[in-house]
């Protein structure tokens, strides 16, 4: 029986538009994710580097790119968080049957963009649908890496059996299902997270 319920954010809740931020680099050389550019994201990801320090070795890789041009595009990826998600979470909170959790890989930039995009009253709401809520830049984990799974179900004291993680990513779900999470791998513009109860 499900008790408690992990949800991702980006695609599951939130839209996304994945490749924006490497179109909006073309102009400035991007060719694609080199393995140092990929290491110092997930480190951002992981919180392990400020958002000033993060700008700077972007820059280093993009010099004739503006810091506030590095910044739109690193947000470009942000699209629309749509009413009726947020009143779904709202009900689901209400309702009361499952603990309730946000586990995102995010960083700070990505996180004060939401809050400006969508405002801090729907913010608000959006966090306070949850019982708790992880943000990988907060907690320096970050998603597929199986540790960071076993933190939340370590911290809550969390059955896998009884709990159900929402993500997009393959290599997300599988990562947690290998622990004998129950797992929905969503795919994005075939299915919507307002199905969720058809799925549990």
């Amino acid at each position: 029986m499900i008790k408690n319920i992990i949800f991702d954010f980006g695609d599951v809740l939130i839209n996304l538009d994945k490749p924006a931020t490497a179109r909006a680099m073309l102009d400035y050389g991007f060719k694609g994710l080199t393995p140092e550019l990929e290491h110092l994201f997930n480190t951002y990801e992981k919180g392990l580097v400020a958002s000033g320090q993060f700008l700077d070795e972007v820059s280093m890789h993009f010099p004739n790119a503006s810091r506030d041009y590095l910044t739109e595009a690193w947000n470009a990826i942000l699209l629309d968080f749509p009413e009726e998600r947020l009143q779904f979470l709202e009900n689901l909170a209400q309702e009361n049957e499952y603990k309730l959790f946000l586990l995102s890989n995010t960083n700070d930039l990505h996180i004060e963009y939401v809050k400006s995009a969508i405002g801090m009253e729907r913010f608000n709401r959006f966090k306070n649908a949850f019982d708790v809520f992880y943000l990988s830049y907060e907690i320096g984990m970050r998603k597929p890496d199986a540790e960071i799974y076993e933190f939340v179900l370590d911290q809550n004291q969390l059955e896998p059996t009884e709990t159900f993680f929402v993500d997009d990513l393959k290599e997300n779900t599988d990562s947690a299902a290998a622990l004998g999470i129950k797992v929905w791998n969503l795919q994005v513009g075939q299915e919507d997270v307002l199905q969720l109860k058809s799925k549990l």
